[in-house]
């Protein structure tokens, strides 16, 4: 077993909690663990796929190209074997769904979300995304994320089976995971458990408003050391890489390993184990000073950055462009910032972005009880200029190229895990039902506690003579 030595960043210690006193403490413990036994999901797993499945008589929307009209799709052993137009061909065996008049899509993706990491968010101890200190890069999502949430159910009812989980708080927060929402664990759930590295980047300039209780030379000092600190992080990665490179027996870090993975190939495999494929960073900006400051520190650095909010990365688009970096907006329907900027400021950032030839997809980044709602940030973004074709990549195959998933999910692609919904129209319309769901080729159960809800009190009025 190889040694473990402790790098030390500079102004970086332990976030401490604040004591409790012991009365509060037993009162949170009671109410954490009531609402706890009231949110958990008694909905059934799906089992694994049995035999081939064969959606007939359906329009098919593949996203990688143009929709299908009377078209199939096929799926067996968990991916798509065979989409087109016309008469289909199915395996002796295969189950057959007639899909006259309804529309088949790819599962839509969350590609920014607490989802599994949160439950109540009144509750702290269901919160679980936020580590103690601000460089906690070793914190992988997925070994967090609860199977039995309550708020999986009801997002995927709404046609939204894959998301990518962020953990959020310090300026290195930790690995974000790609999950499938449906698995007894986390495991069973995770696609990708690694997908990225989150940081959080400082302001850039001083706060001037009536609630900002810092004056602008201690927001200012601050800022500057966020920004040391970021420049130290990836110097001492840096050279933590050079160091085991030339001596493959050093001291490891796990820390260190993950921020190396960051750096180009070049740098070398400082894990010994791990391919050449670099990970990205998922840097949270919004401001343009911001956004154009983490561009150019990563373009400087070669490192792969996805930029995560993206408020005006409209005005940044130019730069976006030129270095090829994604945007996840997270914006849509935030309120506009100043009294002198159009009302749809954000609205129509994601057709700005896509007027300009940008990347981007479309997340909420909402409360997490909330992801439910993707489609319609969408749906906003078309009725602010994005074509529909557009937003509805955005959702899907966009998301899922952004977040390196691109080869199994996002589109109805021979090959790609069969992770499809089955709707009477457009997700994105509010109207919209989605009648059947699969997670790699498992039909997942549709219900929640809404629905459930639902069902119980119509009973109610059924027995009351109120309605049949």
């Amino acid at each position: 077993m190889n040694s473990t030595t402790t790098f030390t960043l500079r102004d970086l210690p332990p976030t401490p909690r604040p004591p409790r006193p012991s009365w509060m403490a037993a009162i949170v413990a009671l109410a954490s663990i009531a609402c706890g036994a009231s949110a958990q999901d008694l909905t059934h797993k799906a089992p694994p796929q049995k035999g081939a499945i064969c959606v007939t008589n359906a329009t098919i929307h593949p996203i990688s190209g143009p929709v299908i009209e009377r078209g199939f799709i096929v799926f067996a052993d968990g991916r798509i074997t065979d989409v087109g137009r016309g008469s289909a061909s199915p395996p002796a065996g295969a189950t057959l769904i007639d899909g006259t008049g309804k529309h088949v899509y790819p599962g839509l993706i969350g590609s920014v979300t607490h989802l599994g990491l949160s439950e109540l968010q009144a509750i702290r101890q269901s919160l679980d995304f936020n580590e103690a200190g601000d460089f906690t890069p070793e914190v992988v999502a997925a070994t967090a994320v609860n199977p039995d949430s309550t708020l999986l159910p009801v997002t995927r009812s709404n046609g939204i089976l894959t998301v990518c989980t962020m953990p959020s708080g310090g300026q290195v927060a930790g690995q974000a995971s790609i999950i499938q929402l449906d698995g007894w664990t986390n495991d069973e759930m995770t696609i990708e458990a690694r997908a990225g590295l989150c940081v959080s980047w400082p302001q850039s300039r001083a706060i001037n408003a009536w609630w900002m209780r810092q004056s602008k030379e201690d927001q200012e000092r601050e800022i500057k050391r966020a920004r040391e600190r970021i420049d130290e992080v990836f110097q001492v990665a840096k050279s933590y890489a050079a160091g085991r490179a030339a001596d493959p027996n050093a001291p490891r870090d796990l820390r260190w390993d993950v921020v190396a993975m960051t750096l180009p190939p070049a740098t070398t495999d400082v894990t010994n184990s791990r391919a050449t494929k670099q990970m990205p960073l998922f840097v949270s900006a919004n401001d343009y000073d911001q956004i154009s400051a983490a561009v150019n520190f990563c373009v400087e650095r070669k490192l792969k950055c996805v930029i995560v909010g993206g408020r005006d990365a409209a005005a940044c688009a130019d730069l976006l462009k030129k270095h090829d970096v994604p945007v996840l907006v997270t914006n849509v329907f935030a309120l506009p910032r100043r009294e002198d900027v159009d009302y749809n400021e954000n609205y129509a950032t994601p057709a700005k972005l896509h007027a300009a030839g940008v990347r981007f997809a479309i997340a909420t980044n909402d409360d997490t009880a909330h992801e439910r709602n993707l489609p319609y940030h969408a749906a906003m973004a078309v009725a602010h200029g994005l074509p529909l074709e557009a937003a509805e990549k955005a959702v899907t195959l966009a998301p899922a190229e952004i977040l390196g998933v691109g080869d199994r999910l996002g589109s109805l692609d021979q090959g790609k895990l069969a992770t499809l919904i089955v709707t009477n129209g457009s997700p994105l319309e509010v109207t919209t039902k989605i009648e059947m769901a699969f997670v790699s080729g498992k039909q997942i159960d549709l219900s929640n506690k809404q629905t459930k809800l639902h069902e119980k009190y119509r009973e109610r009025y059924k027995q009351q003579g109120d309605i049949k």
